[in-house]
Parts: structure tokens; sequence; C-alpha cells
């Protein structure tokens, strides 16, 4: 079925997609058991998080001070894979009863001060518009005029965000749009409320009680520290899902969904110990195929997207040398020469600012 819908040349570039191929063509090639849910895969995976988060906090509270950073990475990690049981809940993918979903993303998003319902809607959104320009949710494009018309203060501040403090931009967009009803629909907005009473609550009790116990220190070592590593795999996850020199982000008129979502999806291998903990969620490229796809099916569901649609695939090898390429150079986003570094904007326009 696949090779009467691909155009191929004999050339040693990928062949291109041919414009008559549907999104439902592609879902149809992927295994229907992968798309089938599984409460004893569902719960151990969530046992999995919970485990791993509290060997981490208890390697926090038992190691000397100079094994701490390997403790707070660890936790940090382990958070990932918290909000991963979280984010399949948003999804409906952890389980078949949508309040049993909304009732487990609450409590593992809790300690990441999340509210639930805030992000599944808007997360929601980046899956039907991905890499759509003005309009994808997930990761914001700096446009050349949106860049002009801030103030420089404004713009060497936010220019870090887009470069060497790239790990801090996740903070910036959780506090920005999560706890703004307003942002959503009217008929969503009861529910963001609730969710981010509950958030609300859940700080009032938990940050005094450690802080009793605990003193300023220990709100740092227990909370501050592992959320800042998990907020570092947050930004760097949603950088590397659709970030490349390669990946178009097209206009309302002239996107396609697959495009954006199968070639514009990047699968990134990490090492397997973060695999593991943070629950395979870069094995993206299925996951925005199909959101019913649960995160223990994701592998599966590559391995037949590869036998079928390798030649479309985008992957990379997480390393520093990959992450360094794209926060150097994916600055600004032109709709003519795509992405554009500052240094290279400000060579080309020199003029303008």
């Amino acid at each position: 079925m696949t090779q009467s819908i691909l155009n191929t040349s004999a050339s040693h570039e990928k062949p291109s997609l041919n414009s008559e191929i549907r999104l439902r063509d592609i879902i149809k090639t992927i295994p229907k058991e992968c798309f089938q849910k599984n409460p004893r895969k569902a719960w151990l995976s969530a046992l999995t998080s919970i485990i791993a988060t509290s060997v981490g906090y208890a390697a926090i509270g038992y190691f000397p001070w100079f094994l701490l950073p390997f403790a707070w990475i660890f936790t940090g990690t382990a958070l990932t894979g918290c909000f991963v049981i979280a984010h399949d809940c948003g999804h409906r993918s952890f389980a078949k009863k949508i309040w049993v979903n909304d009732l487990v993303g609450h409590i593992f998003f809790l300690p990441l001060i999340y509210p639930f319902h805030s992000w599944r809607v808007l997360h929601n959104l980046h899956h039907q518009h991905t890499n759509k320009l003005m309009v994808d949710t997930a990761w914001h494009l700096w446009l050349p005029e949106e860049y002009e018309q801030t103030p420089k203060l404004l713009r060497s501040f936010f220019s870090l965000f887009r470069g060497r403090l790239w790990w801090l931009s996740s903070i910036l967009h959780w506090g920005r749009f999560h706890f703004n009803p307003s942002l959503v629909k009217p008929r969503e907005q009861g529910k963001v409320s609730l969710s981010i009473a509950a958030v609300a609550i859940f700080a009032v009790i938990f940050f005094p009680t450690l802080f009793l116990f605990t003193g300023i220190w220990g709100v740092v070592k227990f909370w501050l520290m592992p959320w800042l590593v998990y907020h570092f795999w947050m930004s760097t996850f949603t950088l590397v899902h659709h970030t490349d020199i390669t990946v178009p982000f097209r206009p309302k008129s002239s996107w396609n969904e697959v495009e954006a979502q199968l070639n514009g999806t990047i699968h990134c291998r990490y090492p397997r110990w973060i695999e593991f903990l943070c629950h395979d969620i870069n094995v993206h490229i299925p996951h925005h195929l199909s959101v019913a796809i649960p995160s223990y099916n994701l592998r599966p569901a590559h391995k037949s997207l590869t036998q079928n649609w390798g030649a479309y695939l985008k992957v990379r090898h997480f390393s520093w040398a990959m992450l360094k390429e794209i926060v150097d150079q994916c600055h600004l986003y032109d709709r003519q020469n795509a992405y554009v570094s500052f240094q290279e904007y400000k060579e080309m326009y020199s003029d303008k600012l």
C-alpha cells in the first residue's frame, strides 16, 4: 500500500510526500494493538514513576552534599516521567474512564505545580495545529517583525531564552499560559479554574509544611532543584521535538497535516535510562500521528512507521553538539529563509535594527 502513494526519485534525496496522502493512510499502517489500552502496563508505568521519584527523594535526603547534583538529576528526570503519565491522562490514553484520567492526571501534576486541565486543553491545540505558523502553542516562533518591535532591553532578555538559557523556557511557558482561564474556550474554563484551584490548595499546604520541617534549604534541595531539572528536560524535549533547520512551519493557507505530523516531528534517541524514566515520550512521531497510542506502545508503533514510512522520518541522536546547533542557529523564523540566528539576521537586516 505504502509504495503506491509515494513519489520516489532516482536521486539520493529523500522522496517527497505525495499530496494525496492523508493522515489516515499512515495511521492505517500502524498495527491495531498499538492503539489498545493495557491497564497493567499503564499502572505499572505509573508505579515505576512513583518508585523512581521516591528513590530520588530518598537519595536527596541521605546523600552527602557532593552527590546531591546526581540525586537532583535523577529525581528531576523521574518527575518528568510523572509528567508523561499525566500526559497520557490528558490524551485519555491512560485509562478508559475519563474520571480516572482526570484524577490521575491531577495527582501526578501536583508536585510540578501544573494545572492539569490548563495544560490538557492547550496541549491538544498543539496537536491540532502542529508547526502551524503563529497558531502552534507548544513552541512559539519569534518572527523578525516581532523581534524588531520588541524594546531592546526585552529583546536582549528574551533572546537568552532562545539561546543558552533555552532550558528555562518551559518555566516562562508554564507561568504565562497555564494560570489564565480566559485563554481557553468558555466551555473549558470551569475545568481549568478547578485545576488551578487544586494546584493552589496543594501549594498552600505543601510549601509551608516543607519549609517548617526543612527550612529554606530544604525547599531548595527537595523541590526547587529537581523542579529545575524537570524543566530542563521539558524545555529540551519540546525544543527538539519540532526544531530543526529542515523542519518548516507553514501558515494556515499552506499547512499540511501529514507534513507537520510525519515529516515535521523529530524522533530523538536519548540515553536509555532517560528513555526508561520518561516512558519513551521522545519516540514522538507515532504520538503525533495519533494521541490514542499509549506511551508504552510508542516503540512498536515507531518500528512499524520505520518499516513503512522510514524515508520520511527525521531521526536524531541526543548530544550536546546537536543541542548547541539548535540553540545557536534556530532563533528567528523568517517566512522566506526559515530559521536564522540572531547574528545572521543582524547581518541581513542591519539597516532595520
